[in-house]
């Protein structure tokens, strides 16, 4: 059990997808690590069960740090389905393909369930001896001498060298710390939709525009795969009111042709919006994940960029401690914001262009788009480098682990 009432490394709050990798990497680094998660521990894994409908398209870039904190065979011994073509079309004629073996590499990335992921990281910091208080929040946080103190929702209080916010877009941690943020709702909505295919998925995932928003398909394990469907809220929840049979029906007319024969077994609503923190650090403090940015679900970029997050902030600290007994500081953190900060801002405008070009029905438009995506998928390097990017591939550097 955690002496309380020492100082502690680095505590944590959030035992996500994220916090609970930066956890794992921090610990394997000799760092002592405290995690705080209001949410009760992940279910246990049951081969058995029909796949959560929480899916995240994790890039190789993402793997190879799941691979480098051991998380990544906790993983394999549970479902994960490798993808290793993208592709991208308004109309058949004008569309751009993406293909793991333009850079060499066996996969672009796995579709795993949130839930398997949250379940392989608790695993592993349950085996690394990282106490993980679980079913508690954050109710104070104040900083006196350098020092955090944090004060739980039960009353306990732990102090820290390092605070890192890791609690999700509603971050009570970005909240207390009086870090202010811009956000904003999407006008679409996402509906998610569990679908058992009768044949295997394969290993292509893709996405059609329409005039309504975009439909996609995520291929998963067995004849399981996902379909995500961006329209406005008020079509979507009459779609979600509907019987599996005629919800069918709907998919049969509004996906493409290629989603085939698929029986809808189970669905959800999602809103859509994106923040990013006005500042990802204070001195003894930083955001990562969600806490610090959200963007559009659409080329699949969230749970990644906190990848890339957790990367740089692993780099940053466990250099630093090798140099200065400073390595919490504000000069050190700042490191770390000047390589994300950008990135983060970069992708989520990316997206949006991208989101707010299918979004109009201007003619002239819709021929510049097409057109785009036709010069796109024969551009050569050009191709290659933007696929790079959204793996993490061109950003990313070596971690020190």
């Amino acid at each position: 059990m955690i002496d309380i009432k020492h100082t502690i490394d680095v505590v944590i709050i959030g035992a996500g997808m994220v916090g609970a990798a930066l956890a794992s990497g921090l610990a394997q680094k000799g760092f002592e690590v405290v995690v705080i998660e209001k949410a009760p521990p992940p279910p246990i894994f049951n081969s058995l069960s029909n796949p959560d409908l929480r899916i995240s398209a994790i890039t190789t870039s993402s793997v190879t740090l799941l691979k480098k904190i051991k998380v990544w065979p906790y993983v394999l011994i549970m479902r994960c389905a490798p993808y290793r073509t993208q592709e991208i079309w308004e109309y058949q004629m004008a569309h751009v393909k993406f293909d793991a073996k333009s850079l060499g590499l066996t996969e672009l990335g796995y579709m795993i369930e949130n839930d398997i992921l949250k379940y392989a990281l608790s695993k592993r910091l349950h085996n690394q001896s990282v106490p993980i208080f679980y079913k508690k929040s954050l109710k104070d946080l104040q900083q006196r001498y350098k020092i955090w103190n944090i004060t739980l929702n039960d009353g306990i209080s732990l102090k820290a060298r390092l605070v890192i916010g890791a609690d999700g877009a509603y971050s009570q941690v970005r909240k207390l710390a009086n870090i202010g943020f811009y956000f904003w709702r999407y006008a679409q909505s996402c509906m998610l939709i569990s679908v058992l295919c009768n044949y295997p998925p394969g290993d292509n995932t893709w996405q059609k525009f329409t005039p309504d928003g975009p439909r996609a398909f995520l291929p998963l394990f067995g004849n399981w795969a996902l379909l995500v469907w961006y329209d406005k809220l008020d079509r979507l929840c009459q779609l979600q009111s509907l019987t599996m049979l005629k919800l069918q029906k709907e998919i049969q007319i509004h996906f493409p042709s290629c989603v085939g024969e698929v029986m809808p077994l189970v669905t959800t609503i999602l809103p859509l919006y994106r923040s990013h923190a006005k500042n990802y650090i204070l001195p003894g403090l930083a955001l990562v994940g969600d806490s610090a940015h959200t963007v559009h679900p659409l080329a699949g970029q969230g749970v990644n960029l906190g990848y890339r997050d957790v990367s740089a902030l692993l780099d940053v600290l466990i250099e630093a401690r090798e140099y200065s007994d400073q390595w919490f500081s504000l000069e050190i953190l700042e490191r770390y914001q000047n390589q994300r900060k950008k990135d983060n801002y970069i992708m989520q405008n990316g997206i949006d262009v991208l989101y707010f070009m299918f979004n109009y029905k201007f003619l002239p438009l819709k021929i510049m788009r097409n057109l785009g995506l036709m010069i796109a998928n024969y551009s050569g390097k050009l191709k290659k480098d933007m696929l790079s990017y959204g793996l993490g591939l061109s950003s990313s550097k070596s971690q020190n682990l």
